[in-house]
């Protein structure tokens, strides 16, 4: 094995816990690393490595990923999903290249929802035929049809949809298994293995008296007729039963179709409910009122209409075992209400699947192995929330990636089980010693309109960060893992790397020896600088891409001279550094004569990249590091070692007879970062005086 093979296996086994937690295991703290630079590109490419919903996804993830940010042991969590949208909106990138596709391969997906399409992207990514059959006149399944526009818009789901049309999925809809289709019809059409992602499509009722009355709705029904027939509740008063996600789209639908009030009952406390905090809030904002520890009892009907919803108090919702069980009080209430909408879960509807060939048990759930993926019937595999229950949207693309790999290796002839797959363990939270010492930056909240503005239409509530917002709340990431590691057939246990350590991250073990822990260190690079026997190196190839541009760059700058001395901008690759006024105009218009690297921080920049500049001919060598007013940046003491190693190499110049001069460190606000071209010009003047100096002087 290489020695860089080994630096990425090592970087791979060190996984953040926001990697390991996100379902499909995305790379988050690499993509959000290359936002940081600037590189919306490379960031989107990195995205869609894994995810073929990276529209979807940073639109409506649930972000189980920031439920473990370690960012959240300082101040907050990384706004993730924000910036995965920001990759979207500002990138540019295509899938990964695929496999030939063998026609032999054939493979049906029956649903079009996270599961199904996770599911056809993996299968075609492996050479695989795949078709996609949706019984709808839309595909997307569940987002599509039941997530409301103002979270989800129909352009964001139709984004993703044709780039995987792009990739050779044939889609088919309007195609309901049962109906248009049956199981034996696609195996004689010559597919190979079917994979069911049929999805949840009933809402679940409760048998209560009144329960049948005409104004009685069931969530999902009422989201689909909300979001495509204009379907509204004008002068309503409605009564939503639920406490989870779906209740929180139904209420806050009802407010948008006109409801003169929204009045939600659930069981769970308000600390129990099941419904993610942000939804719940932003539901109250927008005037639903929330009656927790509440059960319906009975709907009230007078005159054939709807007047109310008995309420009894419910004193506990689960068992001592943790099973839904819940009792009552002998405490009641009335809701007053016209019209009431059941949103207390979902569940597959399989009659018509059965129809066409699906087999259900007595229960009307489908026949499956949880193990296998396999259903009775040979070749026939099911994923997804027909088969797992309800969950998220990147749970169920979860599954999904799990049943293309149970199709692929039936397809190969080879044995597979779910539980096959590797579990994958994060690193251990921040030792409170080094957290109390990362800089504390305030997360960026996403912009979006005001409550009173999104109540009365159904325009997504959120706008999306800007450019510069993205890069700047990217930079909070901590890069878990991806920091120094300590060289032990060279390094002296000196201990300059301890001394030097803003963060407290290298300790003496018992042993006696220095011993840089991985999971506490905050990426800064200081302690490569430092070390004087060049023991410490970096688990991530960051540094060394960076200090690969080195010899282009002067060789850029040679050829382009033309009279002007060759010059070396040895820069920040972060803030605004990584905007467009310089990563985009300033590049695109440099001076000839000025060749230009960026690194992640200056942080970063060894003296052996500076004598590496001169050494391949540059004339002069400029250092340009951030005038961080705002604090935006996230590492410490960055500019204190850059003038020292600047000094270092000073001292060095002088004594092989070099004008020390020649070589300079900036530090630049954001406003002479947009106008880099002055100071550069500037530099390459004084160089060119110097040369000037030292020619009168010989």
């Amino acid at each position: 094995m290489t020695a860089d093979n080994c630096k990425k296996e090592d970087y791979l086994q060190n996984l953040p816990p926001c990697q390991v937690s996100c379902p499909i295991h995305q790379e988050v703290r690499e993509y959000l690393r290359l936002i940081a630079m600037g590189d919306f590109d490379r960031s989107l490419e990195a995205i869609k490595r894994a995810n073929p919903l990276s529209s979807v996804c940073g639109t409506i993830c649930a972000h189980h990923c920031e439920d473990e940010c370690r960012r959240a042991n300082v101040d907050e969590a990384l706004s993730i999903r924000g910036l995965k949208r920001a990759a979207v909106e500002f990138g540019k990138a295509g899938f990964p290249d695929k496999k030939e596709t063998d026609p032999e391969k054939k493979v049906a997906v029956v649903g079009s929802g996270p599961a199904g399409l996770m599911a056809a992207f993996k299968l075609a990514l492996q050479g695989c035929a795949v078709t996609v059959l949706e019984k709808e006149d839309d595909l997307g399944g569940a987002p599509r049809q039941y997530i409301p526009l103002y979270r989800l818009p129909d352009e964001t789901v139709d984004l993703d949809i044709n780039h995987l049309k792009a990739l050779g999925i044939e889609f088919k809809t309007r195609m309901e298994l049962g109906k248009d289709f049956s199981l034996d019809d696609l195996k004689n059409e010559g597919y190979k293995a079917i994979l069911l992602a049929l999805g949840l499509t009933a809402s679940r009722g409760l048998p209560l008296p009144g329960a049948d009355h005409k104004d009685v709705l069931m969530a999902l029904t009422f989201l689909k007729a909300s979001k495509r027939d204009g379907f509204r509740l004008d002068g309503k008063e409605v009564i939503v039963i639920g406490g989870g996600n779906v209740a929180m789209d139904v209420a806050r639908s009802a407010v948008r179709c006109g409801a003169t009030k929204v009045r939600l009952a659930c069981l769970e406390s308000a600390e129990e409910m099941p419904a993610f905090p942000w939804e719940i809030e932003e539901a109250r904002e927008e005037g639903v009122e929330m009656n927790c520890s509440w059960g319906p009892k009975e709907i009230l009907i007078e005159d054939d209409k709807i007047v109310g919803l008995k309420l009894v108090r419910c004193t506990s919702v689960f068992d001592e075992q943790g099973r839904f069980n819940p009792c009552y009080g002998d405490e009641y209430a009335i809701l007053p209400g016209d019209t009431v909408i059941f949103a207390i879960g979902q569940a597959s509807d399989l009659s018509t699947a059965v129809k066409g060939g699906v087999q259900a048990d007595e229960r009307g759930r489908l026949v499956f192995d949880p193990q296998t993926l396999k259903t009775p019937l040979e070749g026939v595999f099911a994923c997804g929330e027909v088969a797992t229950g309800p969950g998220t949207a990147v749970q169920s693309m979860a599954h999904g990636r799990l049943g293309a790999l149970a199709v692929a290796n039936y397809l190969e002839g080879k044995p597979f089980l779910v539980s096959m797959e590797e579990q994958l363990q994060p690193l251990p939270q921040l030792a409170p010693e080094v957290a109390q010492e990362v800089k504390r930056i305030k997360r960026h909240p996403i912009p979006g309109l005001s409550p009173q503005e999104r109540a009365t239409n159904f325009k997504p509530v959120e706008k999306g960060y800007t450019l510069a917002m993205a890069v700047h709340e990217s930079m909070r990431c901590l890069g878990c893992a991806a920091g120094a590691k300590r060289v032990v057939e060279l390094c002296a246990d000196c201990l300059t790397c301890l001394r030097s350590c803003p963060y407290g991250v290298p300790v003496v073990s018992e042993e006696g020896d220095v011993n840089i822990r991985v999971e506490q260190c905050q990426t800064c690079g200081l302690c490569l600088t430092v070390c004087p026997n060049m023991a410490i190196e970096f688990r991530t190839p960051y540094i060394e891409e960076a200090a690969s541009g080195i010899e282009e760059a002067v060789k850029e700058a040679l050829k382009g001279k033309n009279g002007l001395p060759a010059v070396v901008a040895l820069c920040c690759g972060y803030g605004s550094y990584a905007l467009p006024e310089f990563r985009q105009e300033f590049l695109s218009q440099k001076p000839a004569n000025l060749g230009v690297v960026r690194f992640p921080c200056i942080s970063k920049i060894d003296t052996i990249h500076i004598l590496k500049a001169f050494e391949l001919g540059a004339e002069g060598v400029l250092v340009a590091g951030c005038h961080d007013e705002e604090g935006l940046c996230p590492f410490q003491k960055t500019m204190f070692w850059a003038e020292k190693r600047v000094g270092k190499v000073k001292g060095i110049l002088k004594d092989v007879g070099y004008n020390p001069d020649c070589l300079e460190l900036v530090s630049l606000t954001p406003q002479e970062v947009a106008n880099f071209k002055e100071t550069a010009e500037n530099f390459a003047k004084k160089v060119k005086e110097l040369e000037m100096v030292g020619e009168k002087e010989n």
